[in-house]
């Protein structure tokens, strides 16, 4: 029977998620969009419960298989009365579900033409509806098509698991502990046609054996390693594939955020508003002013652009491909827009800091900068933490210290849910980190459309492509958690899927096993807090330059 408080903590955490992600659609939404879009909120919505659902799925995992009494052997999995392996699976393919088939077609859905169907003729709005869905059908059908057969060639070429297992000769092990059934493995054996583990056997690699069991441990001889090879099952190959393909993205974004986010929540302390004299509110004004005249001119020039060119932006302009000048043009024209909205979210941000300065001076909330303050000292360590974590545990073929680890299991020992929330928190980081890396990014770099979260003025096409990322980088964070707290987490369900399964796949268990997507989340994570140092505020493009290369183009 399931444990009372584990079914408890679902639900709780289930009305947490529901609450929050209804919290965050209805106050960060554009006013555009309040009566508008409800199939993309309901996506958004169901996206942002899954994406944290996922994350906490870890914690969950280490609770129902550690801790309890009467665990033992292969049954540890259901030791809080949870089948693991059932909720895993469902929310491997959950994830791929709304990442490949919902988000894009609410995507293609909100942004399809909804007012005219041919320049100048308005239509009525049933055959617009229905043109909508088949466009956003259409498009939606070609995505699923093309990832479906990546996948299913994938999984024909790559999903065989080559396990290591070291072999042993011996008397029954199960006398060393009294009859009990304990694992002593990392590495367990598999069945090859269920992929679930077999009861504990003299062959498996035996690990963590307790002080009780040393003497009997000492009659066993090794007979050395041999290759178990097994095809896993599809849900666990395309966990696996996901997290591949995420850890692109997670590895830059989230290396990115790491050092970005704490940054950013105390530079919001250090340039929080104070009340200007009248030559510093003269200098600022006429400052803006400027830039706003700039932009102004610059957005002239791109409209000015484009009516000239009307097909230069579209896709599916295919007389863009074949000419290469055309491509250049196509080119130049996106970098300009994409340098001309950065400029502009800038000047807002700077316009509100300035208003924050003077006529809304008196209703500024003086407690947001020490609440930023507070929350960039607490994301700080914890980024600190994960590094040094990083060094010292995951990075040595015998690690230097558990580090974390032991930190959880040390709340474990006197109150257990501190040590599953420390879990979740450090889980969870990492996903905010994505979203916050993939921002900064953005800001710095004028080669991918800014996707700001911002409160009251946040569009669907924004929260969709946010929620897309989060659950691309969902299942990296999971598969990099499992493999950070394998010491806390050694009997949990997850660990033994991908730390064992997973890691071990002919087809990309070589990134898993070798740490390559970790060093290259260190690497961006110490670069950019290097230069986040040294550049610590956003500058706005150059407006004149940006308008001195337009005039030059149109001439």
């Amino acid at each position: 029977m399931a444990d009372v408080f584990l079914i408890v903590s679902i639900t709780v955490a289930f009305l947490i998620l529901f609450v929050v992600s209804v919290y965050l659609l209805v106050y960060y939404q554009h006013p555009d969009d309040h009566n508008e879009a409800y199939f993309p909120k309901g996506v958004v919505i169901f996206g942002i419960m899954l994406a944290g659902a996922t994350a906490l799925l870890l914690p969950l995992d280490v609770a129902n298989n550690e801790g309890y009494a009467g665990c033992d052997g292969y049954n540890t999995r259901l030791c809080g009365g949870l089948n693991m392996q059932l909720f895993w699976d469902i929310f491997f393919w959950l994830i791929p579900i709304w990442v490949f088939l919902m988000i894009p077609f609410s995507s293609f859905y909100y942004e399809a033409d909804d007012g005219m169907l041919m320049a100048g003729t308005v239509v009525n709005p049933n055959p617009v509806r229905k043109s909508k869905v088949w466009q956003a059908l259409g498009w939606t059908a070609a995505t699923v098509l093309v990832i479906g057969i990546i996948f299913a060639v994938s999984f024909i070429i790559g999903s065989d698991s080559s396990i290591p297992v070291n072999q042993y000769t011996g008397e029954d092990l199960l006398l060393a502990s009294g009859g009990h059934r304990t694992l002593y493995s990392v590495t367990p054996v598999i069945n090859e046609t269920s992929g679930e583990p077999l009861p504990f056997d003299p062959t498996t690699q035996m690990a963590d054996m307790s002080s009780a069991d040393a003497s009997y441990a000492a009659s066993v001889t090794a007979d050395g390693e041999q290759t178990l090879v097994l095809q896993v099952s599809l849900t666990t190959f395309f966990a696996g594939l996901m997290a591949f393909l995420g850890w692109f993205l997670f590895a830059v974004f989230g290396g990115i955020g790491m050092s970005s986010m704490p940054l950013d929540l105390l530079l919001v302390f250090k340039n929080r508003p104070r009340h200007m004299d009248a030559v510093e509110f003269a200098e600022a004004q006429t400052s803006l002013r400027e830039r706003v005249n700039e932009l102004v001119d610059i957005g002239e020039m791109i409209k000015v652009e484009r009516d000239a060119n009307p097909g230069l932006g579209k896709v599916g302009g295919f007389g863009n491909y074949f000419s290469a000048e055309k491509r250049k043009d196509a080119r130049n024209e996106r970098q300009a827009l994409l340098e001309f909205k950065q400029a502009v979210f800038l000047l807002e941000q700077d316009v509100d800091d300035f208003k924050a300065c003077t006529q809304n001076y008196d209703n500024y909330n003086p407690l947001k900068p020490y609440i930023c303050l507070f929350l960039g000292v607490c994301s700080l360590i914890i980024s600190l933490f994960w590094m040094i974590h990083i060094i010292v545990y995951m990075f040595p073929k015998t690690p230097w210290a558990p580090f974390l680890n032991n930190y959880f299991e040390w709340f474990d020992k006197w109150f257990p849910l501190f040590g599953v929330l420390s879990v979740a928190i450090f889980t969870v980081y990492l996903l905010f980190a994505a979203i916050t890396g993939c921002f900064k990014f953005g800001l710095r770099v004028a080669c991918m459309q800014l996707h700001p979260m911002i409160l009251g003025k946040t569009y669907m096409s924004s929260f969709l492509f946010n929620i897309g990322l989060v659950l691309m980088c969902a299942m990296p964070v999971v598969q990099f958690s499992a493999d950070a707290f394998s010491a806390y987490a050694r009997d949990s369900t997850i660990n033994q899927i991908f730390n064992v399964q997973i890691a071990n796949l002919n087809f990309f268990g070589f990134f898993f096993t070798k740490n390559i997507f970790v060093y290259a989340f260190l690497a961006f994570m110490v670069l950019s807090g290097l230069y986040l140092m040294c550049k610590p505020r956003d500058a706005p493009p150059s407006g004149k330059e940006l308008r001195d290369r337009l005039r030059s183009r149109r001439g």
